[in-house]
């Protein structure tokens, strides 16, 4: 149950990322491109964004831990890469910017909602 809690908490907070940041479009549907594109994530961050933080550890201490931020903005562009080009539904990012505030709002609106849930 877990996996599939966590997974529907991030397909809201992909939702929620898609209705306030601008740059952030759903590709293939309104619900099918969050729903891909939080199961991407979830793979993403579970094989690719250890093996980046393990990598970025000098970076990420010289800069007191801000580095971590664009860590999470280039995991939401290959997630959002690989569920457009694998599953053909997912979210569109138009540019970096778009993409860190866009990592910034699914953080946040997935700890509020995983606290809510028990998730």
């Amino acid at each position: 149950m877990s996996f599939i809690g966590t997974w529907f908490v991030t397909a809201i907070a992909t939702a929620a990322a898609i209705w306030l940041v601008p740059g952030i479009d759903a590709v293939g549907g309104a619900w099918a491109g969050p729903i891909f594109c939080a199961l991407a994530l979830a793979l993403v961050n579970a094989i690719v964004k250890p093996v980046m933080e393990v990598l970025s550890i000098p970076i990420t201490v010289l800069t007191l831990g801000i580095f971590c931020l664009v860590i999470n903005a280039l995991m939401l562009e290959l997630a959002s890469y690989l569920s457009r080009n694998v599953f053909q539904a997912g979210i569109s990012i138009s540019s970096f910017g778009a993409a860190f505030v866009g990592a910034i709002v699914i953080s946040i609106v997935s700890a509020i909602l995983g606290a809510a849930l028990g998730v």
